[in-house]
């Protein structure tokens, strides 16, 4: 077999050179012309090492584990949940990517997904990022911080403000990659047994919060417990947790958690906009061919918009139920406790930037753009509230 760079300049030549004579023999062999040179192409790929047609065709099989339960309403089932983004990549893909999904405690513990796909176990994990903080305190701010940016923002700092960079940029020393698949919209404060008057009645209470905002609660006395969302009523029912906070009011009265507190305080103070975090080992995510990641990115923004007009709808819904026929007392909480809550918020920031770079790196960041997405939210969604509906 001649090499390619014999074969190519050979070929070049020869169809160059064309005497008058040959005219019509050259018009009767344009088919036989093209597969010639579809063979030199074709050869000239096998030689480079660049099987295309194969490489493109390639099908891989994925495990992705989940921080809840099989079943569980919105993470697990239903529009933009973990089971709904499996299915849309196998769909995009033709078929190539397939994804095994797991809910908590089929493979592995609810919250050891970090390690898992760390260390390789699986590819992917479908969680939140907060779960995290003790591995990297960064991490709280790809899911939600206390006062912080609602839907509209967090996905403008996401997605065009610096913040997917960033997030990849803090887990790389771990081999990891990560971006967002869903968003719950504001979430509630939670539920509590006895009615909240004053930051003093915080003081010994024990109560389910995970994240940044269980660290302020312990700033205030709450003795903080951090469970899954399968253990969180059993918990409350048996007085081992006095409150409970876990997402909004869907899947909390899913959970029964109206059946054991009837205090659901509404303020979402600690959580104004909850990201979902699709978890990818680096490793394998760069074997992956161009579309295929481009199918995983735009499945996951996908169902991050889906599962948020998802939780608009049924918690409307759910809401007006838990307040008309389960007897539960709505109300958001008094602003003496919330202005106690975001002074502790101020300082935990504050302490963890100090000690961390990378941590500073993205607070300066998220709050910049907060800082500029707030004063714009002044001019547009917030007199939209204010005034234009109660006129």
């Amino acid at each position: 077999m001649l090499t390619l760079g014999v074969t190519i300049p050979f070929a070049q030549q020869a169809l160059s050179y064309q005497p008058h004579y040959f005219k019509d023999y050259r018009m009767t062999s344009t088919r036989r012309s093209m597969l010639t040179r579809a063979s030199v192409a074709a050869a000239a790929g096998t030689a480079l090492g660049f099987p295309m047609i194969a490489r493109a065709q390639q099908n891989f099989s994925w495990k992705m584990t989940s921080a809840y339960g099989k079943g569980s309403p919105f993470y697990m089932e239903g529009p933009g949940s973990a089971t709904d983004l499996a299915k849309r990549i196998d769909t995009m893909s033709g078929g190539r990517l397939k994804i095994q999904v797991f809910g908590a405690g089929e493979l592995i513990p609810a919250l050891e997904g970090f390690d898992a796909v760390r260390a390789g176990t699986v590819e992917m994990n479908h969680a939140n990022s907060y779960f995290w903080t003790g591995k990297t305190f960064a991490a709280q701010y790809f899911t939600a911080v206390p006062f912080g940016l609602n839907f509209q923002g967090i996905n403008g700092w996401l997605y065009d403000g610096g913040g997917q960079q960033l997030w990849n940029e803090v887990y790389a020393p771990f081999g990891m990659v990560a971006m967002p698949c869903g968003n719950t919209g504001v979430q509630m404060t939670g539920w509590f047994k006895k009615e909240i008057k004053s930051s003093a009645d915080l003081k010994g209470l024990k109560m389910r919060i995970p994240g940044l905002a269980g660290r302020v609660y312990a700033a205030l006395g709450v003795d903080v417990k951090l469970l899954p969302g399968g253990e969180i009523f059993p918990a409350l029912e048996r007085g081992v947790i006095d409150a409970a906070e876990f997402v909004g009011p869907f899947q909390d009265r899913k959970l029964g958690l109206h059946k054991a507190a009837k205090y659901l305080y509404t303020t979402g103070w600690h959580e104004s906009a909850t990201v979902s975090e699709l978890l990818i080992n680096k490793a394998a995510w760069d074997k992956l061919p161009k579309d295929l990641q481009a199918v995983v990115e735009n499945a996951a923004a996908a169902c991050n918009v889906i599962s948020e007009a998802w939780c608009q709808r049924n918690n409307a819904e759910a809401m007006d139920d838990l307040v008309k026929n389960q007897g539960v007392i709505a109300k958001p909480l008094p602003a003496e406790v919330l202005k106690k809550l975001r002074e502790v918020t101020n300082q935990v920031l504050a302490e963890a930037v100090a000690k961390d770079a990378m941590t500073k790196k993205v607070h300066d960041s998220y709050m910049a753009y907060k800082k500029k997405y707030d004063a714009w939210a002044g001019y547009s969604e917030g007199p939209y509230h204010d005034k234009i509906l109660t006129a």
